[in-house]
């Protein structure tokens, strides 16, 4: 048995680091066997000139007048209305690669103005103030967005501001006989967990950006957590949401299930600001598992693993974790942890986590469909030692890029019968375009959630790209985006569309599903001022909102 809460709460309350992930504290140097193979695998490659530190860092006047200064210090607060060049550097952007590279830069782009406001009355305040003096607003939660959500985008107001939800945090309500939590939306996942657990229950939505993540983020970005095999997604999880909007408030969810007309909180769920602020989410949970039981496996390749994922999850084996590294990812990036490396050295990789009071007889079935399709047992260390660091690997990511090594994620997901077409085609992308521009790279991929009908794909690729890191990585990740689509894949499983994947939602929802959400955010935010160029494209002349 390994508990999987050793790591869960480390972080809970620290402040992220400005300019990379996490803690500061809990920056890692390269592992000696990662530095070895780098060469080998990447060719030498120029480490970058040192960041400036955050003070040394130029950022543009600030652009908030005075009359919309003192509306919003009515509102929340003079203390709550932030200015300073420190508190805009660090709502700059969320993390993805590119957002970490603009953080080394010497002068970037910032919010005017960061706001805290303190519940969802203030929120509607405040987008009340904001329409009234064209300011454009940026809700944020953890900061962990990936895909551009988070960008300070004017989109042509006269400002733009950044809305910082960490004050509403905390359990609203529990209700024990029906399953369900209210929680307010700024509440990170540490603290959500941390608070459901003192009285018996458990959310179970584990994404690696947990520790930082937050509840109305979650639901935001329809988050996918490492436990969405047996719990499901986090948009599976809502069963209600209270939204802030600049023309009214919604207060959706009256019942388990409903007839009344189409769903409309599944409009907002993966609104990513654009349409408004959820300020209040509700959300199923469960008592705390008793039994805890974990299993790694190795395959003699991705295919033969994929395939035996299939299985378990259309034949009912019942895990709450199974994931699946390919060669690649087993052989380099499972190395550097230890034992798990010495354990699954050879072929592909899969974990498996069990939690409930029959979590050993659904190991049991698990593990006799996985035999039955080619897979051999490694015990339970190698998944122990995944649980152990499952949250850290953005801090592999800060130490590869200060060593000068391109370091990005993608992810997608498909059919079963087209996962592994799907898996060639964004990788042949990945390498040709990166190669075109000199670089050599090593991609890696896994399998991080399975369904009945299919499975996402994750990638991981390191590149030695030698001079303008942004410039390269923006063309390849488009191939990689065209590739995806031209394969049958989503252009995102569970990163969200953000402004990185705005260019193909075109692709996945159709010219009649744009204009669809384009009249919602009319309607709901007619002078465009929520997340500008997030989610929904910019039309051309750079109109969002007409």
């Amino acid at each position: 048995m390994s508990d999987l809460k050793d790591s869960v709460g480390e972080d809970a309350g620290r402040e992220m680091s400005w300019n990379a992930w996490g803690d500061p504290s809990r920056a890692r140097t390269l592992p000696i066997a990662v530095r070895a193979l780098l060469p080998a695998l990447l060719g030498r490659v120029p480490r970058p000139a040192p960041a400036p530190r955050i003070d040394e860092v130029r950022v543009a006047p600030v652009g908030l007048d005075d009359a919309a200064a003192i509306a919003l210090r009515e509102i929340v607060g003079a203390e709550a209305v932030r200015t300073d060049a420190d508190a805009r550097l660090r709502h700059a952007g969320g993390r993805s690669t590119p957002d970490l590279l603009r953080r080394r830069l010497a002068e970037q782009t910032v919010p005017d103005a960061v706001l805290l406001p303190a519940d969802h009355a203030q929120v509607s305040e405040v987008l009340r103030v904001a329409a009234a003096h064209d300011l454009a607003v940026i809700p944020f939660g953890g900061g962990t967005s990936v895909v551009g959500g988070l960008d300070p985008e004017r989109g042509g107001h006269r400002a733009v501001v950044s809305l910082d939800l960490r004050r509403l945090s905390g359990l609203v309500g529990l209700d024990e006989v029906s399953g369900e939590a209210e929680l307010l939306a700024g509440t990170r996942g540490p603290d959500a967990e941390r608070l459901l657990a003192e009285r018996g229950f458990e959310l179970g939505h584990y994404p690696q950006s947990f520790r930082y993540a937050t509840i109305g983020g979650f639901a935001a970005a329809r988050s996918s957590g490492q436990n969405s095999a047996g719990y499901g997604r986090f948009d599976t999880m809502v069963t209600g949401l209270r939204v802030a909007t600049p023309t009214g408030e919604l207060d959706l969810g009256r019942a388990p299930g409903s007839a009344a007309g189409p769903d409309l909180m599944r409009l907002l769920l993966g609104s990513e600001g654009a349409l408004g602020v959820i300020t209040h989410v509700r959300v199923r949970v469960h008592p705390l598992p008793r039994e805890r039981v974990v299993e790694a496996w190795s395959f003699p390749d991705f295919a033969t693993g994929a395939d035996a994922l299939r299985r378990v999850v259309q034949h009912g084996g019942g895990p709450t974790v199974i994931r699946l590294s390919d060669e690649a990812e087993t052989g380099v990036s499972l190395a550097q942890v230890g034992r798990i490396g010495r354990a699954l050295a050879k072929g592909a990789s899969a974990v498996t986590v069990f939690e409930g009071d029959d979590a050993e007889e659904r190991r049991s079935r698990t593990a006799s469909i996985l035999a039955a399709a080619g897979g051999s047992s490694s015990g339970p260390d190698a998944a122990g030692d995944w649980a152990e660091t499952r949250f850290d690997g953005p801090y592999l990511r800060d130490a590869l890029l200060d060593a000068g090594v391109f370091c990005e994620t993608l992810e997608t997901a498909t059919t079963w019968t087209n996962l592994n077409r799907l898996r060639a085609a964004v990788t042949d992308a990945l390498r040709s375009g990166l190669a075109a521009a000199g670089a050599k790279s090593f991609v890696m991929c896994h399998v991080s959630h399975v369904y009945p009908t299919g499975a996402s794909l994750y990638f991981t690729v390191l590149a030695g790209i030698k001079s303008d890191p942004l410039a390269v990585w923006e063309a390849v990740k488009h191939r990689a985006g065209d590739a995806i689509v031209a394969a049958g894949g989503t252009i995102t499983h569970h990163h969200a569309i953000g402004r990185d994947h705005a260019p193909w939602l075109v692709d996945e929802i159709g010219e009649t599903g744009i204009r669809i959400l384009r009249a919602v955010k009319r309607e709901l935010d007619p002078q465009g001022i929520m997340n500008p160029g997030a989610l929904i494209p910019f039309e051309a002349g750079g109109a969002q909102d007409d």
